[in-house]
This record gives structure tokens, C-alpha cells and sequence, in this order.
């Protein structure tokens, strides 16, 4: 998905929420249970872009009816390179509704959760803030 794939690219934080309907559920590579509805998603999205250094996509890949996208990307976490993959789906009216988050090696793995539970408290403050606005 282009768009989103810009808006991260950018740091566009107002964008990528943009992209996301209300009803998105997001699945982390660290946590055990998915995250579901735009303003945990988002906040959690702006975590990612405070922990990750060197963000960019490498690859993209989308299915013949434009609905699932997978983009595969790298990182640095804490000194540790990160090798991922956010695979996307649609809805109807072309927001993300599902967004599944994969990624390697383990010892990155274990530096990038370390590091979103530091951001933890200010993720749901925000998911919060923005529920309640």
C-alpha cells in the first residue's frame, strides 16, 4: 500500500492514522494478545517510530485484488538489525483493518519488545487521550 508505505516513510504520523478504520486490530510481534481499534493502533505506531532507528521499507508485495500488502522492512533496535514484515489488509472502503507485524532475529525481537515496554506507559496515555478527545 503505497500511502502507508509513504506516510512511514515519512514519519507522518497524522497520515498513517489516516489510513487505519476504526475497527483495526493490530498484531504484534511482542505481545501475546492483538490490540484492537485506531487509537491504541495509532499510538502504538508512533512508539515504533521513537524505538526504531533507520526505518525503511525494502520490498512490497500485494495481492491481485489490492486488499492484502506485505512490506517487508529493516531497522536497528537498540544496536541490534531487524528484519520485518507489516502485512496489511484492506476493508471496503481501502483502510487498514487488520495489521499483523512479524519480525527477526529473536535477539531484535527481544530488544524491540524491551523497548516498547519502556513506551508502554506513554502509548496508553495517548490511546487514551485520543479516546476520550
Amino acid at each position: 500500500m503505497r500511502e502507508f508505505r509513504a506516510a512511514v516513510e515519512a514519519n507522518d504520523h497524522e497520515a498513517m492514522e489516516a489510513l487505519l478504520a476504526d475497527n483495526v486490530r493490530f498484531t504484534s510481534p511482542v505481545a501475546f494478545k492483538p490490540y484492537d481499534g485506531k487509537a491504541i493502533t495509532a499510538a502504538i505506531l508512533r512508539g515504533v517510530t521513537r524505538v526504531f532507528e533507520g526505518f525503511h521499507y525494502v520490498r512490497e508485495f500485494s495481492s491481485e485484488d489490492g486488499r492484502d500488502h506485505a512490506l517487508i522492512f529493516k531497522a536497528t533496535v537498540d544496536g541490534k538489525e531487524i528484519n520485518g514484515c507489516d502485512f496489511l489488509h484492506l476493508d471496503d472502503d481501502g483502510l487498514i483493518d487488520d495489521f499483523m507485524v512479524m519480525v527477526r532475529p529473536l535477539s531484535a525481537a527481544t530488544a524491540l519488545s524491551q523497548a516498547m515496554a519502556a513506551q508502554f506507559p506513554q502509548i496508553a496515555a495517548e490511546a487514551t487521550e485520543a479516546l476520550q478527545a
